[in-house]
């Protein structure tokens, strides 16, 4: 009969921190605490991740992976509509918050000025991924840092304020994401007035998006000239 190796004393670190943390938030995330549960010495803590702060960026990593996984999974993000898809990753990414506060309180409400969480880049970075095939598809009215960013801030903005609410207001979120798609995406149908303007800043977007991989006739120099043309439509 084969035996199971016992989990390492970082896996049963990370696992005790982000237990303490969904049960009690960042204050129950002591030295004593975690090292007591995980069955190490307490220098175990700091010779595997520098300090208290790093232990709680490796928890917070670790907590949303499993998120993000299951995010990919569920996507289906290669053959489905990336608009639908930008929609149902939005109700995703509050619906996490609302279900593990302390964890997304530790991604997004206790942070500095400047800083991010390495586990929020990795959400961004997916954000960003899917924005660039929003684009590409001619449906993306701003550049793609820019919907990013809009997304970014009303998407954490409604959720950390739906955590702060004595009563919820289930119905805000969705008003919020309709009214951060509608100004960021080209409008369904018609071309007169400012629908035209959109649908051809639509188009310099995508062109944006799609322009590193073109084989186009142009210098470096030619090619910069273009994309700041192509950035004064959007």
């Amino acid at each position: 009969m084969t035996s199971v190796a016992p989990p390492a004393p970082r896996e049963r670190i990370l696992q005790a921190a982000l237990t303490l943390l969904e049960q009690g938030g960042v204050e129950a995330v002591s030295t004593r605490a975690v090292s007591a549960a995980a069955d190490v010495q307490p220098p175990t803590i700091y010779r595997q991740f520098g300090d208290m702060q790093g232990l709680l960026n490796a928890v917070a990593s670790a907590g949303f992976g499993s998120y993000l996984r299951d995010k990919v999974a569920r996507s289906g993000v290669g053959t489905r509509d990336p608009v639908e898809v930008l929609r149902e990753g939005w109700d995703r990414h509050v619906e996490f918050g609302l279900t593990h506060p302390h964890l997304y309180t530790l991604m997004y409400g206790r942070l500095r000025p400047g800083e991010e969480s390495p586990a929020a880049r990795e959400a961004a970075a997916m954000l960003r991924a899917l924005l660039g095939r929003v684009a590409e598809a001619g449906r993306l009215a701003v550049g793609v840092d820019r919907a990013a960013a809009m997304i970014h801030a009303s998407a954490v903005g409604v959720t950390l304020t739906l955590l702060g609410a004595q009563e919820r207001d289930r119905g805000l979120a969705e008003r919020m994401r309709e009214a951060t798609l509608g100004a960021i995406l080209t409008p369904e149908g018609g071309t007169t007035g400012n629908a035209t303007q959109q649908q051809a800043a639509a188009h310099a977007v995508a062109l944006i998006a799609l322009l590193p991989g073109l084989a186009a006739p142009f210098s470096e120099a030619e090619r910069q000239l273009l994309l700041e043309w192509l950035g004064r439509l959007t």
